[in-house]
Parts: structure tokens; sequence; C-alpha cells
């Protein structure tokens, strides 16, 4: 779900407004009935002081990657070899700066204090945790007779106050992908392409892009397992672009529904009736008046009128089948 959208200007710096997007994401989500522990997570370009102040603010954790500046390098290099835990991953993580699959690596943590060089009243002490796979990129690893030396290692360094143990923290911080499937969604659907050119009609459009987004999720939560997990795309192709008509009947809503082609719905919520059972015909509430007998020209114009009536019989055969809508609550 999305709960808060802010859009920018192409030339505007990553952690611009930062700080009061995160404040008003975590505000909507206690809004909502977000109750327990709401974790921030941020990539690196948001590693600064005033995002992270911001969470604290809002009664939050925060997981931030840290930048590798000469500070966190130093606190990489205190780890003793002892404290490394070798993990590893139930899946394998593509590793884009190598290109390959990395399937184990080696965590740590370190008490680290972020911030020092703005005062001890900005400075920040959590954890820094580290995790590290092998370097095994064949332009730093150079083959001769003696073999390699020692292991080279690349880093990866997290900055956290999170409660959660050191496997625990590592996996979590990991879990950002689900955004990038979020972004990719929006890009496949009311993103593509912005509709105007002026920037205040886009940040509209983008809220009601989000609105959108949500009410679709939500539909697809509640409609089963597997639209809860499927693409917006899915969710409008099988639930949303339904060729259903609803007809109030004795007080009660149905829905007829095509049997066959695209919006046809299989399972027990929309089943065919058995053959010794075919359904019965909708009500038809309307008053009935009687229609004036049609004056002829010519026998020949009442043959042509007779051939059209039969033609859209045979176009609109009784190929429908009711369906009683639930109510939650």
């Amino acid at each position: 779900m999305i709960v808060a959208t802010r859009l920018r200007k192409g030339s505007a710096n990553s952690a611009r407004g930062a700080a009061r997007l995160v404040a008003d994401a975590l505000r909507t989500s206690r809004a909502c009935g977000a109750t327990g522990l709401l974790i921030v997570r941020a990539d690196s370009a948001f590693y600064g002081r005033d995002v992270i102040a911001a969470t604290g603010r809002a009664g939050a954790r925060f997981s931030v990657t840290a930048r590798q500046d000469p500070a966190v390098r130093r606190a990489i290099a205190s780890i003793d070899e002892s404290a490394w835990t070798t993990i590893r991953y139930p899946r394998a993580v593509f590793d884009t700066q190598l290109g390959q699959w990395v399937s184990d690596a080696q965590v740590a943590e370190v008490p680290f204090t972020a911030f020092a060089s703005r005062g001890a009243k900005q400075a920040i002490t959590a954890r820094l945790v580290v995790r590290r796979v092998r370097d095994a990129n064949p332009a730093h690893v150079v083959a001769n007779e003696q073999g390699e030396l020692f292991p080279a290692w690349r880093h990866h360094a997290m900055f956290t106050d999170s409660p959660l143990t050191l496997l625990q923290a590592e996996a979590d911080h990991r879990r950002h992908a689900i955004i990038e499937q979020v972004i990719a969604d929006m890009k496949n659907g009311p993103l593509a392409h912005l509709p105007s050119g002026r920037f205040n009609a886009n940040g509209a459009w983008l809220v009601l892009a989000a609105i959108a987004f949500n009410l679709t999720r939500a539909a697809g939560a509640s409609a089963s397992r597997f639209h809860a997990r499927a693409t917006t795309a899915t969710i409008r192709r099988q639930l949303i672009n339904v060729p259903a008509r609803p007809v109030r009947s004795a007080g009660e809503w149905t829905y007829v529904c095509p049997r066959t082609g695209p919006g046809r719905l299989t399972g027990s919520t929309c089943s065919p009736p058995p053959s010794d059972h075919p359904p019965h015909p909708l009500p038809d509430h309307r008053p009935h008046s009687r229609r004036p007998e049609p004056t002829w020209k010519s026998r020949a114009d009442r043959r042509l009128i007779d051939a059209c009536t039969a033609f859209n019989s045979a176009q609109d055969p009784q190929q429908s089948i009711r369906i009683r809508s639930v109510h939650p609550g």
C-alpha cells in the first residue's frame, strides 16, 4: 500500500524533501491503525540526519544503507575476524556489480556514531550492520601460480536502531525489493506517461494514481490469496473489467455474467448451472405497454423487418447466469 507520494522536478536531489515525506508516511500509517513496530527502510541516497531524525520523532525505527565514507570504512575495519557470522540465503541474491548470483555471505555488527562532524547534539549512535561477500570479479582477482594470498571482500553496511537480532535485521533490510515491484507496477499503468505539461496537474495525477492503486490492491486482497499477490493488470482484467450487469430483484442484487469470453468467472463464484436445472429468467419489472401495430407500406418491408428481428434473436441467446452478491458485514 502506498501511504505517501511526492512529485519533484527531474533535477531535484533524491534526499530533497525526504524528511517531510517520511513524516507524512508514518503519520498516515498510524492513522490507518498500524500500532506495531514500524521500521523505515531507505537506500544510501537518504542516509542523512534529517531523515533519521524525522523517523525518531515519529516513534519509528530506521534501517538505512550507509554510504562508504571514511568513518564507515574505519568502523568496518575495526570488526574482529571472529565476529563475522556466515549466513546462507534461502534464495540467491543477484549482485549487479559482479553480475552473478550470491548464495552465502558473512554478517557482523559494531556500535557506530553517525554525523559526529556536526557536533555532539547532532550525532546519532546506533548499530552498523555489515554484510560482506567474496569479491569474485576477475578484474579484481589476479590469477598467478601462487594463487590468492588472502580473500578479497566487498562490504555493504547499513545503519539501524532496529530491535531485531543481527540476522533478522540484515534479512529485513534486504526486503526492499517490494517497493521496486510497486514502482514497476505503477510505471506499467498510470505512471507510464504523465498527462500534462503542468507540474501541479501531474502532482494531482500522482495522488489519484496512488489512490487507485490502493483500492485495486484492497479489492485483490479481498478476492482471493492469488489476487492478493497479483499485479494490478491481472486484477483489473479478472476482477474489474468483467462485463457483469447488476440487476435488483426482490430486494437482492444479482449480476448477470457471461458464460464464455474474456469476462467469464470460473469456480464456485460464477459457475454454470447443471444442465437439468437451467437458470431461471430474471423478472421483468418494466411497465408493460401495448405497442401499436406497425403499418407496412408493402409486403417487402414486412419481410425485411422480420429478417432483422430473427437475426438479433440469434445474436442474443440466453447465455447468462445469476450470481447473488455478498455484502461484507
